[in-house]
């Protein structure tokens, strides 16, 4: 498999570093969760893709790699725009984009930004509104075991004054088990293990945090979106709900729904080989093989 550090691609009014992997096929766009984090946060998991797909892992705007940018343009729907941006820089006629967490929110504005930009989009772990993130705090307060409660809780409450790299890493270490089904599954450990790698944004993570994380709010423009879109959940999660997905899945014309039993957060590791999966077969049916037909 080939590996490109393709570094530093200019996207607009910023220049986002980009990662590639893979032999060749559909580019995909890989948008890391957050905000505040980047690329490395997917680690190999994603590498089952590569048969069939140009992975591109972005480092969103301002964040691990990728150039500075002024405060004000610390949007969902500027980072929706570095995303078209992007792909004309590369030369990329067809596309397709996968967001996680974060990241979802991010790929779910541009879907419904550019309904004609990309041809799918895979929206893991996301929201259409900043409504459905409301039930977080009461997750928190409920979260077992009882042992970790605090530590978890506090994670999420020191994002909102992050001000160091060390900050941001050992509050998403602190903050782990909430995001995985099993509270004390061991791939946290690894998972922590990797942290090292990032390059964090501590000023992003903080300015978002204090201003519910991008404050997304497009639920009432889903019906826009005329390309294929494939929506993953995972049904233990404890911040982007089923609910959340649901909505989603339902409000955008022919979108398809894939859930997760065995999952919380971070669908892409603990379901590894049943996510891939997902992704490929809906990209193979609504994708691949339509552009094959058409041609």
């Amino acid at each position: 498999m080939a590996v490109v550090a393709r570094g530093l691609v200019v996207a607009g009014n910023t220049e986002l570093f980009v990662l590639e992997r893979g032999d060749g096929g559909l580019p995909l766009f890989v948008l890391h969760g957050g905000p505040g984090l980047d690329h490395t946060m997917f680690g190999r998991h994603l590498d089952a893709l590569s048969d069939s797909c140009r992975l591109l892992f972005v480092d969103l705007r301002s964040q691990g790699r990728s150039r500075p940018a002024p405060p004000e343009t610390w949007t969902l729907e500027q980072m929706a725009a570095d995303v078209e941006a992007l792909a004309h820089s590369l030369g990329l006629e067809r596309y397709a984009v996968l967001g996680h967490s974060f990241g979802a929110f991010v790929a779910l504005q541009h879907a419904v930004d550019f309904p004609e930009g990309p041809a799918a989009s895979i929206i893991s772990a996301g929201v259409p509104a900043a409504r459905f993130l409301e039930d977080v705090q009461q997750n928190l307060d409920r979260f077992e075991p009882e042992s970790l409660r605090e530590q978890v809780a506090s994670s999420w409450a020191r994002e909102r004054e992050a001000q160091t790299q060390d900050d941001c890493r050992r509050l998403l270490s602190d903050q782990l088990p909430f995001h995985f089904r099993d509270p004390l599954d061991p791939r946290i450990d690894t998972m922590r293990a990797g942290l090292d790698e990032a390059i964090f944004a501590p000023d992003v993570l903080r300015a978002s945090a204090n201003a519910d994380y991008g404050a997304i709010e497009v639920e009432d423009r889903l019906n826009l979106v005329t390309h294929p879109v494939l929506v993953l959940a995972g049904r233990h999660d404890r911040s982007c709900s089923v609910v959340a997905a649901e909505a989603i899945a339902g409000g955008i014309p022919d979108a398809e729904l894939v859930i997760f039993e065995n999952s919380g957060h971070m669908i892409f590791i603990e379901e590894q080989v049943a996510y891939a999966a997902a992704v490929r077969d809906f990209l193979g049916r609504r994708v691949l093989i339509a552009a094959a037909r058409a041609s």
